[in-house]
């Protein structure tokens, strides 16, 4: 590790530690992360992304203090240690290879999570997926969050953007008409938001410690679980068929759940159309043929 002198300046004003050493993550599209070693011992990860909208590292320190308070047995995320509107500073999640029990560990561990619930369905302030405005306002029910907080929107942007046809938009509205019907009520889960694969880290927190699956980069509100599992399912993740039974070992899913994936992973696909345009859009269409 070396010493990047403007990173480390930053992280020094925040965390009142004198950084020893940075050296670049790896991040996402959004981010530039920045990896700490701090004079005190302290690991941590720095993320820092130019031109960001008001609030968004707020939004994510918020999503991830939220998560945290869902109880010991929930799944691990990593403490925010500090933030600001130009970055977000959290303790560092060494990587490590996931093995079938840590799959185990974290169907256990997210479902617990879940069931954590929250007051509503949405949240108190809107937030961010990637650099879209997520809006959050609540709804009396799922089906009606879903619709109009959810998918709307993002079919609205991706027709503005070119990024699907008009007549894939309106297979996507004939089912939007139709949710009520199809999305069996719950009460409000605490949900992640933004779970695909990448927003679970595999590591360890503590040297010896097994390794886990970490929640990161949250865009977190109140939801249905099915959202979150279905993200899960849309781009891949480890041992999904063991994390799947061991969630369902500790809080089992309402019948025909698997018929409901697709429908559930419309906005994941929505929101990519709006980002990068290319299959999402046609694909998403798709999946809602099956539903209209």
């Amino acid at each position: 590790m070396t010493r990047a002198p403007r990173v480390a300046q930053r992280a020094e004003q925040l965390l009142g530690s004198a950084v020893v050493a940075t050296a670049e993550v790896a991040g996402g599209d959004t981010c530039r992360a920045t990896k700490l070693r701090l004079s005190d011992g302290t690991t941590a990860l720095m993320k820092t992304a130019p031109r960001v909208p008001a609030g968004f590292f707020t939004a994510e320190a918020d999503g991830l203090r939220w998560l945290a308070a869902a109880g010991q047995d929930a799944a691990p995320v990593p403490d925010v240690l500090a933030v600001d509107e130009e970055c977000l500073v959290v303790r560092w999640v060494e990587p490590a290879r996931p093995s079938p029990d840590s799959a185990v560990a974290f169907g256990r561990a997210l479902a617990h999570t879940h069931r954590a619930g929250a007051d509503a369905f949405g949240a108190e302030r809107d937030g961010f997926i990637g650099r879209l405005p997520l809006p959050q306002r609540t709804a009396p029910t799922w089906a009606e969050f879903y619709a109009v907080r959810r998918l709307l929107p993002y079919l609205k942007l991706a027709r503005d953007r070119g990024a699907i046809e008009e007549e894939q938009a309106r297979t996507i509205e004939s089912v939007v008409g139709r949710l009520p019907g199809l999305l069996p009520e719950e009460p409000p889960a605490r949900l992640h938001g933004d779970l695909w694969n990448g927003n679970v880290v595999w590591g360890v927190g503590t040297p010896g410690e097994p390794a886990q699956g970490w929640l990161v980069d949250p865009a977190a509100y109140g939801g249905h679980r099915e959202a979150d599992l279905a993200m899960l399912a849309l781009f891949g993740l480890p041992h999904l068929p063991q994390v799947l039974e061991a969630y369902e070992s500790v809080h089992p899913l309402a019948e025909g759940w698997q018929d409901r994936v697709a429908l559930h992973q419309l906005f994941p696909l929505l929101v990519h159309a709006c980002l990068f345009g290319g299959g999402y859009g046609p694909r998403a269409a798709d999946l809602a043929a099956h539903y209209a």
